[in-house]
This record gives C-alpha cells, sequence and structure tokens, in this order.
C-alpha cells in the first residue's frame, strides 16, 4: 500500500500523458508524443513490414554505434540485465580463463555477480563509487594474472553517473589481445562511443535511456567471429545468441515472441534523434539539463556525490541530508505529487539519492522540479543539509 504525505496538487506532465509524472529515474525515461503514438499500431511478427523495421533498426544501430562490417547487432527480448546474462553465458571464458569486472559501482558488480552464479572464473577490479578506474590500474590487473581473457566495463555507472574511460581502456585491452566487453546500456544515444574506434568486441544497449525509446528488449553488438564461436556453447536456449542472431539474418524474425510496439517506439526514436542533430546535440541537452540541476540543488543546499569535473550528464548523486527530518519515501512522494519522479540511491558507502537529466525533458523541466523541491523541503521543514557520514 502506497502511504500519501501530502494532499496532491495539480501538476502538468510530458505531452501525451499529462496526468503522469516526468520520469527523472534513469530508466525508462520520459518520451515523446510520437514515440508514444508509433506504438498505437500491432505488428504481427511474420508481417513484412516488421521484419523491414526490424532490419532497418538492426542497420540504423550499426551505423549509431560506429560498428563497422566485422561486427553484428541483434535485438533480444527482455531487459539489458539479461542481455548481460546471454553475453556473459554464450561469450564468456568458462574454464581456465577469467573475466575482469571492472567494479566501480553496482553496474559492474551485477556483471561480476552474474558470472559467479554461472561458475565462470571472475576477477574484480573493484574501486570505490567515486573511484575512477585508470589505464595503469587495469594494466596491473592483466600483467598480475595472464589468465585473464576477457574485460568487462560498464560506460556509465547509474549509481552515481561516474563515466569511465572506455576509449583509453579498450586500447589497452586491444593491446594486451583480450577481448573487451562494453555495457553502454545508461550512455548509449548521447555519450561518445565508437565500437570500431574504442576496440569493443561486445555491447551492451538499451532503447529505453539515452535513445529515449520504451523497454522491452535489449540492443547487442558482436563481432561475427565471436558469434561463430559460439555456436552449440551455451546450455541455455533463450540465452543463445548464435540462434539469435541466425534467426535475425535468416528471416528477419526475432528468436522469441518480439516486443514489436517496442520496436516500432525505437524506429520512432531514433528519427528524432537524427532531427535533433545526432548524439553530440543530444548530449549538449542533456549537458545543461545537468548542469542545471546541480547549479539549483547545491543552492538549496544539497551535496553532489562526484565533483562536477567527474559528474557525467546522465544521472546525479546527491547525498542525503542528516536533518532527521528528512524521510526519502516523504521526499520522493511530494515530488511525485508536483509532478516530478526520483529514483532512491544504490551507493554502497552514503545514503543518496538520484535524480536523471536525460529523456523527453529540457532545463524548463528541471527548473520546475527545482520549484518542487523547494516546496516539499519546506513541507517536511528540512533545514540541515551536511550529508550523513560515510559507512565503511
Amino acid at each position: 500500500m502506497i502511504k500519501t504525505y501530502f494532499v496532491a496538487p495539480r501538476f502538468k506532465g510530458p505531452p501525451g500523458q499529462e496526468d503522469m509524472p516526468w520520469l527523472l529515474s534513469l530508466a525508462p525515461v520520459t518520451t515523446s508524443r510520437a514515440v508514444k503514438i508509433a506504438m498505437l499500431v500491432d505488428y504481427s511478427p511474420e508481417d513484412v513490414e516488421f521484419r523491414a523495421m526490424l532490419s532497418e533498426l538492426r542497420r540504423d544501430l550499426k551505423r549509431l554505434a560506429g560498428a563497422g562490417s566485422a561486427h553484428e547487432c541483434l535485438l533480444l527480448p527482455g531487459t539489458t540485465g539479461l542481455a548481460m546474462e546471454a553475453v556473459l553465458t554464450a561469450l564468456g571464458p568458462q574454464k581456465r580463463k577469467k573475466t575482469l569486472v571492472i567494479c566501480n559501482g553496482r553496474d559492474g558488480e551485477q556483471a561480476a555477480t552474474i558470472l559467479t552464479r554461472l561458475e565462470r572464473p571472475v576477477t574484480r577490479l573493484s574501486k570505490p563509487d567515486n573511484g575512477l578506474v585508470t589505464v595503469e590500474d587495469v594494466t596491473a590487473a592483466l600483467d598480475a594474472d595472464h589468465d585473464i581473457s576477457h574485460v568487462w566495463l560498464s560506460h556509465c555507472e547509474s549509481g552515481s553517473g561516474l563515466i569511465n574511460m572506455v576509449g583509453e581502456i579498450g586500447k589497452l585491452v586491444k593491446d594486451k589481445q583480450k577481448t573487451f566487453m562494453v555495457d553502454a546500456s545508461n550512455g548509449f544515444g548521447a555519450l561518445p562511443l565508437d565500437v570500431v574506434g574504442d576496440s569493443i568486441d561486445v555491447m551492451v544497449a538499451a532503447p529505453d535511456t539515452c535513445l529515449e525509446g520504451v523497454p522491452g528488449f535489449a540492443i547487442v553488438m558482436v563481432k561475427r567471429d565471436l558469434l561463430i564461436s559460439a555456436e552449440g556453447k551455451t546450455h541455455s536456449v533463450a540465452f543463445d545468441l548464435h540462434a539469435h542472431w541466425k534467426e535475425q539474418e535468416g528471416v528477419g524474425a526475432m528468436h522469441a515472441p518480439p516486443p514489436a510496439h517496442a520496436v516500432a517506439a525505437l524506429r520512432q526514436s531514433l528519427r528524432e534523434l537524427e532531427a535533433e542533430g545526432g548524439i553530440g546535440m543530444r548530449r549538449a541537452r542533456y549537458q545543461r539539463n545537468s548542469e542545471e540541476l546541480i547549479t539549483r540543488m547545491k543552492a538549496m543546499g544539497f551535496t553532489p556525490f562526484l565533483p562536477e569535473t567527474e559528474a557525467g550528464p546522465i544521472v546525479q548523486a546527491f547525498l542525503a541530508p542528516r536533518d532527521k527530518r528528512f524521510d526519502f519515501e516523504a521526499f520522493r512522494e511530494g515530488l511525485r505529487q508536483r509532478g516530478f519522479l526520483i529514483a532512491g540511491g544504490t551507493l554502497s558507502s552514503q545514503k543518496s539519492f538520484r535524480i536523471a537529466s536525460v529523456g523527453g525533458i529540457d532545463h524548463k523541466v528541471i527548473k520546475g522540479l527545482a520549484s518542487a523541491v523547494e516546496e516539499v523541503l519546506k513541507e517536511l521543514d528540512v533545514q540541515e543539509f551536511t550529508p550523513l557520514e560515510a559507512t565503511a
């Protein structure tokens, strides 16, 4: 049962769903009216139109990611977490070799946990939530253990917003002749990414964050030779990347019942990305949103978890105030009733909350959020904003 803390005032939400809040919780995000309308058509996976749409999307996503002729693009039904498991099941080393997972947040930890559950050899390169992993760190880890054959890295950590150095680490991994696997689910569509230039062998991405589509499937970019070598090597039917690839390359269908409405939504959202001016212009909008958010939250007394030089434009973590009158659930509900939905914190050492600056929003929405935050803080009578101490 949801506890109500305030009398809900009137608010105006996103176009096409004015009675619902703006989604500032990273994924899914607020979508445009046109993306919503694109989902109003029923498609059959047997229909030639749907298969043509699937082929178009795979081609356009490869181009957007900078993938060359050596890579294939697959659309897998389900979440990015399921796609991560499919990739690690089909392509991760199983016996004598190991996967090095870079862990400086919950996304890296998720990959390491999947490998542990699969009973696959895994080595963690662990850093705190605000610890940027350097090329020197990865070099030392690879030099210390020559059994490492794969490296897994999250491009943008969802708990802190920290952006990891994909290009620099990718070059190192290539020089060391290892397989480089990247979780780009939080940044693909806004952060600079070049599958070929960054030496990425495998990439997992999402349609419902910076691409501004909706959930229902995940995107996997993978080198063709890895797919070929994976044939018959997975115990799972659902996670068989080779089977998914053959189906999509062959008859142009998905290996399982497709989320057709989500596929149609992504086709529209990619058109809108192009109309906006591409990845660079979208990143610029998100950066304006992020700067507006940080400036206004700091002016109210909140402390960002990351310094501005390290905080990317995707999501910002703010430290919870020590004031006992600050109750996060009351704070979140107050904002929801004013038309804004934010996310709880996931930092390992400090209580926090998160606000995303992505999706179909601009700086005007951020200004509206800031006004709502001021109202809720006044309702709660929060006065002390010094953060709680970090735990070990």
